[in-house]
């Protein structure tokens, strides 16, 4: 009883604490100060400046080496926990809804959703992108991240790091806002210690899209009047951007799960068919995880139009890869596109319900047979890259010896952590 009667005492002061004024101010400075630390963090275009030891306070003779880094730990870990505070996404719609229930839910959300609008930021984007790609690229990658960094993975590095094997000399610009952060500068260091041309950039969507047919969709969004879909809007936003970059800035687009095997230097308007016809081997159906075009080609500007004109957030895949495909077969022939559609071994050479088999061991001789003979169909064929198919292959661990072990170790620069990825 009388443990008990402590504890409510213990309480009772606690409580008298918390509701003191002197303590609600000293809590809200120091909730201001973090926030704050990490708006700075957030928005410097150079994160290398903040995590540079030559940008460090000289440290005063009575304070310790100890001390000055557990405090640096503990500002660093509350700015990475404020930089992912959207692991709770909110592009995610809620299950189980009507279009009218999720119309109202998408309204009250929109304040939210800050990857709709423009701030003093993201109007940099465009001088940003010039300042980076006037850096003697030899050329221009765009990858697409919506999700925190704090998932950015090993298996997303070694696309990365695969590509710039292929291309050392070539410029990759990383699309997203979580990982153009300190967090986001820690994962891309590796590389960025090797002096490789890379950068993580916060997108402004409404630069992207103005003069485009798609500058009237996301007026229509931003003003709630046109539903998302039950789809999270991150994986459409994915399919705008990727079309809106490529039609401003030319360029390479791609997934973030690869592996780069060749230079595409040679390619030029080109898309990838995932599956032909065994008979008329013409292509029955196209992707955008790959797509090569010049700055401003008509065609992109077809992409766009039909994303707007034609957008359902309810149906999979239909702004993504059905859209290139509806699209090129309307119109892909028309003079003065010299568009090239690219056979499946180009980037999709194994179908995603067998691509587990590259990731396995070889157990028999037969097994390693199999391996050598594909490794070499991969590396002396028509494969420039190959679709690892994610959402299928990210729980496979890549064994000792699989196809997929040997085709990383041959064709990265930093491979680290094959194993573990």
């Amino acid at each position: 009883m009388k443990r008990i009667s402590q504890k409510m005492l213990d309480y009772r002061l606690l409580r008298r604490t918390v509701e003191s004024p002197v303590f609600t101010a000293l809590a809200f400075a120091a909730i201001f100060f973090f926030i704050y630390a990490d708006t700075i963090v957030s928005n410097l275009p150079m994160p290398p400046a903040f995590l540079s030891s030559s940008h460090e306070h000289h440290l005063d003779d009575h304070q310790t080496t100890e001390t000055e880094s557990i405090r640096k730990l503990a500002i660093q870990e509350k700015i990475d926990e404020f930089a992912n505070a959207e692991l709770l996404d909110p592009l995610i719609p809620p299950d189980n809804v009507t279009k009218e229930e999720r119309l109202v839910w998408f309204r009250r959300k929109l304040p939210e959703l800050e990857i709709l609008k423009s701030n003093n930021f993201t109007q940099k984007f465009h001088s940003r992108v010039l300042e980076f790609l006037n850096n003697g690229c030899s050329s221009q990658f765009y990858m697409i991240w919506l999700s925190p960094a704090k998932s950015f993975g090993k298996r997303e590095f070694l696309a990365m790091d695969t590509l710039f094997k292929s291309h050392p000399k070539g410029c990759l610009m990383i699309i997203s806002k979580s990982m153009d952060s300190g967090l986001g500068y820690r994962i891309l260091k590796p590389l960025l210690d090797r002096e490789f041309k890379i950068l993580a950039i916060t997108p402004d969507l409404p630069f992207l899209v103005k003069n485009t047919p798609a500058e009237s969709w996301l007026d229509e969004m931003k003003s709630g009047r046109r539903d998302p879909g039950h789809i999270p809007l991150s994986q459409n936003l994915s399919n705008l951007i990727r079309l809106a970059m490529l039609y401003k800035y030319g360029g390479v687009y791609l997934d973030t799960d690869f592996i780069i095997l060749k230079d595409f230097s040679g390619l030029r308007n080109a898309v990838g068919a995932q599956s032909i016809d065994s008979e008329s081997k013409n292509w029955t159906r196209l992707n955008g995880a790959v797509m090569i075009f010049d700055i401003q080609h008509p065609l992109l500007r077809d992409f766009l139009y039909e994303f707007a004109s034609t957008f359902n957030g309810n149906k999979w895949g239909h702004n993504g890869p059905y859209l290139v495909s509806r699209v090129i077969k309307k119109v892909g022939s028309t003079p003065g596109y010299n568009l090239t559609v690219l056979p499946p071994e180009a980037f999709y050479p194994v179908d995603w319900n067998r691509i587990w088999r590259l990731y396995r061991k070889p157990k028999k001789d037969l097994e390693s047979r199999w391996v050598e003979r594909i490794l070499n169909e991969l590396n002396e064929g028509e494969t420039y890259a190959v679709h690892l198919w994610n959402k299928r292959s990210r729980a496979l661990a890549i064994e000792e010896g699989s196809v997929m072990a040997r085709l990383i170790s041959e064709h990265c620069v930093i491979c680290q952590d094959i194993y573990s990825s």
